[in-house]
């Protein structure tokens, strides 16, 4: 009879995470910023049915970087516990920290599974507060684990490269406009540190703008408006306030990496 093949738990958990890695290196990059009025979401995303952002619930914007149809079902579930929670309790009491647990919860448990693959997924889970010591975000690598960051986070593709460029540079009390020329900064340099050129119609803007006086703060920047924001900025009067009024309906619609 021949012998089992042995593989020892620390390198089965190694392999794991390396073939999650992968998968999720193979997603475009995509950045989330505090800026002065909230947090703005940027990321290269040439299709617009398919969205890299999407709300959550009233001050909580959802990211992910990854395999699709597996970070669709996890927008999908955080939802339905926003929603049942915010029901059931207070809609006071559905919070960014709330959430992130419980996709820590279910990523966690799926990344130690022997009997399924691991997520090939990355999350960033935002909330806007009154103020901006109030704004929490938090990054959920494919294991479950939590990060608490600050100021700016990068997920995806070429993350650890563009996280650097964002720590150098990224200051409190930007505007709108700063915040997201420095996003696209960041997002147009590839490894070899040259810069490339991407159009706004490739762009996808979202942001959670706490100057709203609506209830729900999240709310996409498209069309002229992203463009003004782009190339004439505060110059050209484009300040956080534009993206209360930018174009096109509320749309809670799935994110992509395609």
């Amino acid at each position: 009879m021949s012998t089992p093949f042995y593989v020892s738990p620390q390198q089965a958990m190694a392999d794991r995470a390396e073939y999650a890695r992968k998968g999720i290196a193979r997603g475009r990059s995509l950045v989330v910023l505090q800026y002065a009025d909230g947090i703005v979401f940027v990321g290269e995303n040439p299709s617009r049915a398919l969205h890299k952002f999407s709300e959550i619930y009233d001050r909580i914007g959802f990211a992910a970087a990854g395999k699709y149809n597996e970070y669709e079902n996890l927008r999908i579930g955080g939802v339905r516990y926003a929603d049942l929670r915010g029901y059931t309790y207070d809609r006071g009491d559905v919070t960014a920290r709330g959430l992130a647990n419980v996709y820590a919860q279910t990523l966690g448990t799926i990344f130690s599974s022997a009997g399924e693959k691991p997520y090939e997924v990355e999350l960033v889970v935002a909330e806007v507060g009154e103020t901006p010591e109030g704004d929490q975000i938090y990054r959920l690598p494919h294991d479950g684990s939590i990060v608490d960051e600050h100021g700016s986070v990068a997920v995806g593709g070429n993350a650890e490269q563009i996280s650097s460029y964002l720590d150098q540079r990224h200051r409190e009390g930007m505007t709108l406009a700063e915040a997201l020329k420095l996003a696209v900064q960041a997002l147009s340099r590839d490894t070899s540190g040259t810069e490339r050129e991407i159009p706004a119609e490739r762009l996808e803007v979202a942001v959670l703008d706490r100057t709203r006086p609506q209830r729900r703060k999240f709310r996409r920047i498209t069309g002229p408006r992203l463009e003004r924001l782009l190339t004439a900025g505060d110059e050209g009067g484009a300040t956080a306030s534009d993206a209360g009024k930018a174009e096109g309906p509320e749309d809670s619609s799935p994110s992509s990496d395609s």
